[in-house]
């Protein structure tokens, strides 16, 4: 059986204060707060989704935070960098609005292409790269127009611990395509227009350690409900021990874990993030699902509230 997954469906992270969170992937880079729900196996932390307008598959980097949350180690196992692609000649207004923040970031250089690197409050790495494919975002906010605005993600790179094995997972299982090498990294491209190109790790790198600052999955993307059933065949028949499918209201989903230690995900583009929500007021209430409902006051009661707001550095 062949399969090929359009590219990255959603990452999702460890961060530590829920309003320094929004703060920054909306309030800085500009993404729309698409889903304020729960952790559904820990209803006192939230589950944050960040995306386009929409939250569609490939733009969509979700959080869980936890104000307690010890401090993780990035390393091997894990997503190392998770890559924002922005248009093309949008780097040097990045790079303003990056230092008008007080975020330090560092320009480097990769495949032909440049690249702004640079943590969240927390040390999660994040870079930005321009990228003329992927469709553009319809979502502004504060000082970041559509023409500049994240279209989604570019891709991530990856650091295992047994990058041949990882490497093997990412052709044989999901069906990327291995497209160049250079200064210790090998790059794979997926079928899609957004979050298609990785990055792993030739040499095996250190374990690291879970925490705020580090990403928890990476998850791929499966076209539809039968094409997820049959991607849950195809993992088992390659060797993986796969989750049953998982209903997470906004997508179904399994997960199993690569030899390199990277927790992946392949979830499903529908029913996607207006299934509970009209466009217009995507983010604006606690979404529950329907078990949790006659829990919602004190659920609650036990988050600390947030919003979405416009920061100092854009004249608020």
């Amino acid at each position: 059986m062949t399969h090929q997954t359009a590219g990255i469906h959603h990452i999702t992270s460890f961060v530590r204060h829920p309003q320094d969170n929004v703060d920054f992937y909306a309030g800085i880079l500009g993404l729309r707060l698409v889903k304020k729900t729960i952790n559904f196996d820990a209803p006192d932390v939230y589950h944050l989704y960040f995306g386009n307008e929409i939250g569609g598959p490939g733009t969509v980097m979700t959080f869980f935070p936890s104000e307690g949350a010890r401090i993780g180690k990035v390393g091997g196992g894990q997503v190392g960098y998770t890559t924002f692609a922005v248009p093309t000649g949008a780097l040097p207004f990045w790079e303003a609005r990056l230092t008008a923040f007080g975020v330090a970031f560092e320009r480097t250089q990769r495949f032909g292409e440049t690249y702004l690197q640079f943590t969240d409050r927390d040390g999660l790495q994040l870079e930005l790269v321009e990228r003329e494919e992927g469709t553009q975002s319809e979502w502004s906010f504060g000082g970041i127009s559509v023409e500049q605005a994240i279209k989604g993600f570019g891709g991530a790179i990856l650091y295992s611990v047994k990058p041949a094995q990882t490497q093997s997972t990412l052709v044989d299982v999901l069906g990327l395509e291995k497209v160049g090498e250079e200064n210790g990294l090998v790059r794979y491209r997926a079928a899609g227009d957004i979050g298609n190109v990785i990055d792993v790790n030739a040499e095996p790198m250190p374990w690291g350690a879970g925490g705020a600052g580090t990403v928890h999955h990476i998850a791929w993307r499966a076209a539809s409900y039968e094409d997820h059933v049959k991607w849950r065949d195809h993992v088992i028949e390659q060797g993986f021990h796969s989750t049953d499918i998982i209903d997470r209201q906004y997508f179904n989903a399994i997960y199993f874990r690569e030899q390199g230690g990277i927790l992946f995900e392949i979830a499903t583009d529908a029913p996607g993030f207006q299934r509970d929500e009209p466009f217009e007021t995507l983010g604006g209430k606690l979404m529950l699902p329907s078990w949790y409902e006659p829990q919602r006051d004190l659920i609650e009661q036990n988050l600390f509230p947030i919003e979405v707001r416009v920061l100092e550095a854009d004249g608020q």
